[in-house]
């Protein structure tokens, strides 16, 4: 049984804690991902996450049975529809780990949660897991909405119409 971990927003953790992870209206499953020995591997989700303006997050660990079906692959890619014992397997065989992704289209049960633990809140990619030390494409109001410090960003480097 392979272990999962979810970043979830601190102020559901009562509720997830009593009644699981759940699916909301606006997404189409749960997202986690693969936990690894290295740290920043299992928890990179977390600085994109912040972008939508979530002030703390923390990360809950859960168990699933190995031939649960979830939809598995990269940020921004076509995912497959395979059991998790082989989504772990191309996790495992992958070169590139960065921007991997799980989506189980069930509830996590409350008995399948192993533990909530609070997270470091400066781990992780923003915008894609190849944007480290990548220029800023676009700086329009448009896609810098809701980002933090926009207004700084689109005065240094000027302000695409």
């Amino acid at each position: 049984m392979p272990t999962l971990v979810h970043i979830a927003d601190i102020k559901d953790i009562a509720s997830i804690r009593r009644n699981g992870i759940k699916i909301s209206k606006w997404r189409t499953g749960i997202y986690c991902a693969p936990v690894t020995p290295n740290f920043f591997i299992s928890h990179q989700w977390l600085r994109e996450l912040k972008r939508s303006g979530i002030r703390t997050l923390c990360a809950v660990y859960f168990r699933l049975p190995s031939d649960e079906i979830v939809f598995a692959g990269r940020y921004n890619t076509l995912h497959r529809e395979i059991p998790l014992s082989e989504a772990m397997k191309e996790f495992n065989d992958s070169d590139n780990k960065l921007g991997y992704e799980l989506i189980i289209q069930r509830k996590i049960m409350p008995g399948e949660i192993l533990s909530i633990k609070s997270l470091p809140q400066n781990i992780g990619w923003r915008f894609s897991p190849e944007s480290k030390g990548q220029p800023v494409f676009c700086t329009c109001k448009y896609c810098t909405r809701s980002q933090i410090k926009a207004n700084r960003l689109r005065k240094r480097l000027g302000e695409n119409e």
